[in-house]
């Protein structure tokens, strides 16, 4: 059934963000996507260059199931790059160290994702970072009660505590290689508790 470009844009931006938001929720949950996952959190900075720091593994892993979620639900081509375009732009501001006035922020924040939520997303340690997975839209977590509260006048330490603010980029690749601090185990990412690895 063919809704018009006017109905299936907007489809396709929810639908997407929402396996978008499935996947980043699967990259804190399941062991071996955190390592790949930890790339990004590692950074201590918290800047819009965080939005780019990914490992290459984690990315060529989301491939297939992005391309899944557009071939099931028939995505036009138009409505994809309308939804990529809009997901590169809200990855980078999300990431920015931005602040915002209150009140405009508590505007935003009940329909999108904004620098301050994904801020707290991103703390060095504590549950906070198993909230705030969205990337666009924050009616995900707060459907799935994976969200945080958070503005911009909360101060949060970003990067993560077994990893050097200093790390260089070959290290940095590697990093999924090494064992969290401990040894032959994996943490989980929001309260330190250990699984076998």
């Amino acid at each position: 059934m063919d809704v018009g470009a006017w109905l299936a844009v907007p489809i396709t931006l929810l639908f997407l963000d929402l396996v978008s938001y499935g996947w980043h929720r699967a990259n804190h949950v399941v062991p071996f996507l955190w390592r790949l996952h930890r790339v990004h959190h590692s950074d201590p900075t918290f800047t819009v260059s965080t939005g780019l720091r990914f490992h290459p593994g984690e990315l060529v892993l989301s491939l297939p199931l992005r391309l899944g979620a557009v071939i099931l639900i028939g995505a036009s081509v138009l409505a994809v790059l309308v939804f990529e375009v809009v997901f590169a732009l809200a990855n980078l501001v999300e990431h920015g160290d931005i602040e915002v006035h209150r009140g405009v922020e508590t505007a935003l924040a009940k329909v999108f994702i904004t620098p301050a939520l994904h801020r707290r997303h991103h703390t060095r340690v504590g549950p906070a970072r198993d909230s705030n997975f969205g990337t666009i839209f924050s009616l995900w977590d707060r459907f799935f009660a994976t969200c945080t509260p958070s503005d911009s006048a909360t101060h949060v330490e970003t990067g993560l505590p077994d990893v050097a603010a200093d790390i260089d980029f070959g290290r940095l690749l590697l990093l999924p290689l090494r064992e969290p601090r401990g040894g032959g185990w994996v943490q989980h990412p929001s309260d330190g508790r250990a699984d076998a690895g």
